[in-house]
């Protein structure tokens, strides 16, 4: 149950205070929104639809997808409507909602691309064995449990900070609610939720890290010391790259947010670095796959063809 609280709705101070800009950010996160739901969406649709793409790698490429159209949809629609408005309001239980599907979507992301670094570890490493590793049960256990695992994170921020007394200022000086500056709003004691955002977050966040970078480790090992064809040496590299693309884009902004102490942080460098994660990011995900990968190429032009 929500505490009881003085405060019964928060001001989003936005991304910037120059009025003139409003009208230019809006355009320009406008369109970001409209690319990152219509690229991500396009990836999807041709995951489901195409028969070639029922794979694992494909399978958890259109998880990720998912996550990015939903990750973008808890944050831009409201700093869109909030660009225009002279009153930024966002209603309490908005905003812990806000904060409990940002950290969901967040958490269950950075899982999932250390659990597609792993599927690209055995299918690189272990080709013979890769069918019988990666198969239905196996993959559709590992996305459950990425997912699950960011719900109850996220679950756990938003209890704890729902239950802390917001009885002085409501202004948020980002353009969404997060744990970290709705903290510094809050009366009273809150060591116990830095120590989870520090502790818990930062467990997720250096665990999936660690576990990606040790997959590359492995596959880098693999195919300089193991592997004499230069064609499955080129091919295999140029799907890394693109998943580290995506790791390195989602990886450093967080790492600058959740891993700095307090003391060192700024609200303003804080949500500069946040729309890297929460609006740059999704962007260009589909983007780095659709550009990089034949097969999703191939069959976005024979899926437009068929619609045609």
């Amino acid at each position: 149950m929500l505490n009881q609280t003085s405060v019964t709705e928060f001001l989003l101070l936005g991304v910037t205070d120059i009025q003139v800009l409003q009208p230019l950010l809006f355009m320009v996160f406008l369109a970001m929104y409209f690319v990152s739901v219509a690229g991500n969406g396009a990836i999807l649709m041709v995951v489901i639809s195409d028969p070639r793409l029922h794979s694992p790698m494909y399978f958890f490429l259109g998880n990720l997808s998912c996550l990015d159209i939903c990750y973008s949809t808890v944050t831009l629609p409201k700093m869109l409507e909030n660009v225009l408005s002279t009153y930024k309001a966002i209603s309490f239980l908005g905003c812990i909602s806000q904060l409990h599907f940002f950290h969901f979507l967040g958490s269950t992301e950075v899982m999932l691309l250390a659990v597609m670094a792993f599927d690209r570890f055995v299918a690189i490493c272990k080709p013979l064995r890769y069918t019988l590793i990666m198969n239905a049960q196996v993959c559709t256990q590992m996305a459950i449990t990425t997912w699950t695992i960011g719900f109850l994170h996220a679950l756990l921020h938003s209890v704890m900070t729902s239950h802390l007394n917001f009885c002085g200022s409501n202004h948020i000086h980002h353009f969404f609610c997060d744990v970290k500056p709705l903290l510094k709003l809050a009366c009273g004691n809150t060591e116990l939720n830095q120590w989870l955002l520090h502790t818990v977050t930062e467990t997720i966040a250096m665990g999936s890290f660690f576990l990606t970078l040790l997959s590359y480790f492995y596959i880098i090992i693999y195919l300089f010391f193991k592997t004499h064809s230069c064609s499955r040496l080129q091919k295999a590299l140029s799907t890394c790259a693109s998943h580290f693309m995506v790791v390195v884009l989602l990886f450093a902004p967080v790492f600058f947010i959740y891993l700095r102490p307090a003391s060192g942080s700024s609200a303003d460098q804080d949500r500069s670095v946040a729309i890297m994660y929460s609006v740059v990011t999704p962007v260009l995900n589909p983007l780095i796959y659709t550009l990089r990968n034949k097969e999703v190429k191939g069959a976005l032009r024979r899926l437009i063809t068929r619609r045609l």
